[in-house]
This record gives C-alpha cells, sequence and structure tokens, in this order.
C-alpha cells in the first residue's frame, strides 16, 4: 500500500496503520505499507505509483507451477 504523508485525509479517514492492525488481527502475515513524502491524495500520487501497484497485482495474479 503506497500512501502519501502529505495527505490531508492521513490521519482521521485513511488511518492505514488501522489496515495493518486489523490484518495482523486476522492472520495476515505481511503487509507493505510504503509512506510517499511529500504526496498528497491528488492525480499526480496515483500516476507516481500505478505502475508499481499494477505490476504488484500482475505478479500476484501470475499463475503458480501446476501440481
Amino acid at each position: 500500500m503506497d500512501q502519501g504523508t502529505a495527505d490531508s485525509f492521513l490521519a482521521v479517514q485513511l488511518t492505514p496503520q488501522r489496515l495493518i492492525e486489523a490484518a495482523g488481527a486476522s492472520g495476515v502475515v505481511s503487509v507493505t505499507l510504503r509512506m510517499q513524502e511529500g504526496y498528497d491524495h491528488s492525480y499526480y500520487f496515483i500516476a507516481s505509483f500505478v505502475e508499481d501497484h499494477l505490476r504488484f497485482h500482475a505478479q500476484a495474479l501470475r499463475p503458480g507451477p501446476a501440481t
């Protein structure tokens, strides 16, 4: 997950730490949170990191070896 440190919604509405806590409580062992310094909640934030996001999902959706 990517989150901008200058996002005006960060502290009250987005609260990424709560997502990490909930993931841990439900048994998820690995969550990646990348705090992006100086970014807010704008198009430029999304445009800056969308390629990483799509590559992550493409990798996760690749079929594994046949068993």
